[in-house]
């Protein structure tokens, strides 16, 4: 037995869990440097950066666009080649990897042309202002020219992790994350580019991921390699992969049309300070979601391997250690924002009022993030483990459903209609949770 299928096979699952979880879930916090450094810089830009900061949160819709198709296809294609993996058909699996492969490409040209032809219309649908609409536009402008770096590394990375070699795939996104920061000192600071600096440091260091990927996936040390021959459209095998990305791809997806909604209803309630407080709660959000899912990337190699090789009960061991953990999680980092919002406000701006309305907002917008990794866990498990259709009603239901009208129905009812957008969230969230706990364990307990 190589030492893949002992690791995902035969180790302990706590042991297992560990060693494939804790790589994930730092790729996933070195991978959060790429916003937040770039937020932390922006945001101490002398005499324009709360303006920046906005508008470059106005961006966000965007960027979770390009990251929401890369995972259309990466966390659809990772399990399908697992579940391969584990019934001992490899060929199959690196013919995933090479459709997968030919589908982030074209996805990305399209993306790419897309933003540069209609970019600024874009945005200000997403909510720019007048005053905020140029530093928008001067980070998109730069931003989507790196599209197919971006789609690549989240992309493909997933592969490299379906194969249990979650320390590689950390090593890519930490030799991206390092560039990154090196590269936003000189250019926004040093040669005072502005967030034009911050969206060409961004473009660079995924440039830099890429490669490290890419060289990884076509070496000998890969158990998956990926070859020229199998880099075509394979509709029988994408397919599949597809209508199981699906629902990992709309709750990015349609986290731009909560973006949007949220910041269209703010900049009416609360003007460019409630946009620019959303820019702070989002990244504080994107840190719990890519925590969480960090976490859950450990799992899923154990989870669709072993369902592949039909041993159910090493599934169930690794899901209550997965539920466990992102419980655990995601009440950590409530526990830290209830206790001190000014602490947390203060890594993404130095200016006094915003601090202060942001400290106000965040005890509201993250009210129940203590619960949400039930959420997390449940529905991320359903995509592991070849439940395409549940995964994909969650989605709609807690984004589409719930949310979004939440956040243009509740200012009506709230004394304070700015305080009404805010509390869309935590109510969205605790239906959400109460859905999808008793569906999933439903489906557990059958589990054979």
């Amino acid at each position: 037995m190589d030492n893949e299928n002992g690791l995902l096979a035969a180790v302990p699952v706590p042991k297992a869990f560990v060693k494939l979880a804790l790589p994930a879930i730092a790729a996933q916090l070195i991978n959060i440097l790429y916003n937040l450094v770039d937020k932390m810089f922006i945001g101490r830009i002398p005499l324009v950066g709360k303006q920046a900061l906005a508008g470059v949160g106005v961006t966000a819709p965007v960027i979770l666009a390009v990251s929401a198709f890369a995972a259309l296809v990466s966390m659809g294609g990772a399990p399908k080649a697992s579940i391969f993996m584990g019934k001992g058909e490899n060929d199959k699996a690196e013919k995933v990897m090479g459709s997968c492969t030919w589908l982030l490409i074209v996805l990305s040209l399209a993306l790419t042309a897309l933003m540069l032809i209609f970019g600024e219309k874009i945005l200000m649908l997403f909510g720019a202002s007048d005053d905020t609409i140029k530093y928008a536009a001067d980070y998109m402008k730069i931003y989507c020219l790196g599209t197919l770096f971006t789609q690549l590394t989240l992309g493909l990375n997933a592969f490299i992790t379906a194969q249990g070699k979650t320390i590689i795939s950390m090593c890519s996104v930490a030799a991206g994350a390092v560039t990154n920061i090196i590269l936003d000192a000189v250019l926004i600071n040093g040669l005072g580019m502005g967030v034009r600096g911050a969206a060409l440091a961004t473009v660079i260091s995924q440039g830099v991921s890429t490669g490290f990927v890419i060289r990884y996936l076509t070496s000998k040390d890969s158990r998956l390699r990926l070859r020229l021959r199998n880099i075509r459209f394979d509709k029988a095998l994408l397919l599949p992969c597809i209508l199981l990305g699906i629902s990992p791809a709309l709750m990015q997806l349609t986290e731009n049309m909560v973006a949007i909604s949220f910041n269209t209803s703010l900049q009416k309630y609360g003007g460019d300070i409630a946009v620019a407080s959303m820019s702070i709660l989002n990244s504080v959000m994107q840190f719990v979601m890519l925590l969480l899912p960090g976490l859950v990337q450990g799992a899923q190699p154990l989870l669709s391997y072993n369902l592949g090789a039909k041993n159910i009960r090493r599934v169930k061991k690794t899901f209550c250690l997965l539920l466990i953990c992102c419980v655990s999680g995601s009440f950590l980092i409530w526990l830290i924002c209830m206790i001190s919002p000014k602490t947390v406000s203060s890594i993404f701006t130095n200016d006094t009022a915003l601090i202060a309305y942001t400290s106000k907002t965040m005890r509201v917008y993250l009210a129940v993030l203590l619960i949400y990794g039930v959420q997390v866990a449940c529905q991320y498990s359903f995509v592991a483990l070849d439940q395409a259709p549940k995964a994909i009603f969650l989605t709609i239901w807690r984004k589409i459903i719930i949310l979004i009208p939440l956040i243009f129905i509740l200012p009506h009812f709230i004394s304070s209609p700015v305080m009404g957008v805010y509390l869309a969230e935590p109510i969205a969230d605790t239906i959400a949770v109460c859905t999808t706990a008793p569906m999933f364990f439903s489906f557990y307990i059958k589990l054979k």
